[in-house]
């Protein structure tokens, strides 16, 4: 039995990677902070183990890491948003908490856990497709995940002899605790179902990356061939309609 272990996995995406990855018979290595939703996991769901600390504090990671014998599949899935909505009163409190959970956690994620994973094994990150153009407010956002990005095609090269695949994920608007706190207009929203079955497809083929709903992200791509005047023009006449 492969072991798949998912960060963020109380909510979202990381809740419906669970189900779909316990459907298929893995043994599954929940994540997450909230201690009473992982708790009832383990009445829920059979082959599953759960471990509960906070991705930004990495004395709390290399403890549960400790918890962890060996992976298959590592899916690196926790993070957070937040914007800047008054950038000439830019809070860089707020941009370190997003920089901090949605990046450099990763870093410590990986040190305790990469070596878990064993030859031939998988790395999965939840990017966003807010890289694929820049957006207004997204300036904490959006840096995470580009680095995020960075961080995934990079490991990839550095990771190919020991055959381990590294696929980066682009979703776009997935129906989640996040995106309900939103009050722009979100363009083919999918369920964090359809998600998760869209990721565990991808991850079976090991495919190096995966975008989705891909009449959004195919428009993103598009719209990042503009010169960036004439995307700056769209997105202010935008958001100020």
């Amino acid at each position: 039995m492969k072991t798949v272990l998912i960060t963020g996995a109380t909510s979202g995406i990381g809740a419906a990677l669970l189900a779909k990855y316990h459907q298929q018979g893995f043994y599954v290595i929940a994540c997450g902070r909230n201690r009473e939703k992982l708790a009832g996991y383990l009445k829920l769901y059979k082959n599953i183990r759960v471990l509960a600390f906070d991705v930004t504090r990495d004395t709390e990671i290399q403890d549960a890491a400790k918890e962890v014998a060996q992976l298959d599949i590592l899916i690196l899935n926790a993070g957070d948003c937040a914007y800047i909505d008054q950038v000439k009163r830019f809070d860089g409190e707020r941009f370190a908490s997003i920089i901090n959970t949605n990046l450099i956690s990763q870093g410590f994620l990986l040190q305790y856990l990469l070596p878990k994973l064993s030859r031939g094994g998988q790395l999965v990150f939840i990017s966003s497709s807010a890289t694929l153009v820049p957006f207004p407010r997204a300036e904490a956002y959006g840096a995470s995940k580009a680095g995020v990005d960075y961080l995934a095609n990079s490991l990839r090269i550095d990771l190919a002899p020991e055959n381990i695949a590294v696929t980066l994920v682009h979703p776009g608007f997935i129906k989640t605790p996040l995106t309900d706190k939103n009050t722009f207009a979100m363009p083919f929203m999918q369920s964090s179902e359809q998600a998760a079955r869209q990721i565990f497809t991808a991850v079976s083929k090991r495919k190096q990356y995966l975008h989705f709903p891909w009449r959004l992200t195919l428009i993103l791509k598009l719209l990042a061939l503009l010169p960036d005047r004439l995307w700056q023009k769209l997105i202010t006449r935008k958001g100020a309609s």
